[in-house]
C-alpha cells in the first residue's frame, strides 16, 4: 500500500500530517464523549440519575417520595431509572463516535453494544417490587389468633419409658 504522498511531499511530512490529522481526530472524539452522560428522572420524580460518558454513576438523588416508596419499589424505581440513563449514554456515545469518525463498521461495533430497550430486556425490576401491578397467586391462609388454637396433647407418662428413654 503506497501512501497518499502530496506533490512535493516527502514520507516524513506525511506521517507528520497524519499525525495531526489523529491527534485532531481524538481531541474531537475526547470532547465528544465528556458532553456524551446523562440524567434521568423517574417518571414519578422520585429518584434523579446522573451518569458519566463510561456508564458511571455520578449522582443519586431521592426526592421526597422516594421514602413513601418502600425499600423494594424504591429499589425497582432506582433500577429503571439507571437503566435508561444508561440506554441514553449510550446513544449520546455512539451518536458522538458517529459525528466523529462517520459510520463504518466500527460504528457498526459499538452499536453492537448498545444496552437492550426495556421492551428487549429480560429483567422485569418491576416483579421486586413490593406493590406489583396485578398477583395471580392465591394468598396464603391467615392462621387463627393464638387464644383460638386448641392446646396440644401431651404424652401420658409411663415409669416405662423413663428406663428405655434417659432423656
Amino acid at each position: 500500500m503506497e501512501p497518499d504522498l502530496r506533490e512535493g511531499e516527502d514520507l516524513q511530512h506525511f506521517l507528520e500530517r497524519q499525525a495531526r490529522q489523529m491527534q485532531e481526530r481524538a481531541s474531537e472524539l475526547q470532547e465528544a464523549f465528556s458532553s456524551a452522560g446523562a440524567t434521568v428522572t423517574s417518571r414519578d420524580g422520585s429518584v434523579t440519575v446522573t451518569l458519566a460518558p463510561n456508564g458511571g454513576l455520578k449522582s443519586l438523588q431521592l426526592g421526597k417520595r422516594a421514602c413513601e416508596l418502600g425499600p423494594a419499589r424504591l429499589t425497582s424505581v432506582i433500577m429503571e431509572t439507571v437503566g435508561q440513563a444508561q440506554r441514553e449514554t449510550a446513544r449520546a456515545v455512539a451518536s458522538s463516535l458517529e459525528s466523529v469518525i462517520g459510520g463504518g463498521q466500527t460504528l457498526d461495533m459499538v452499536r453492537s453494544f448498545l444496552p437492550a430497550e426495556p421492551g428487549e430486556s429480560e429483567v422485569d425490576f418491576r416483579k421486586f417490587s413490593a406493590e406489583p401491578d396485578e398477583d395471580p397467586r392465591p394468598k396464603p391462609p391467615v392462621a387463627p389468633p393464638p387464644s383460638a388454637r386448641p392446646a396440644p396433647r401431651r404424652r401420658p407418662e409411663r415409669d416405662e419409658d423413663d428406663e428405655v428413654n434417659p432423656w
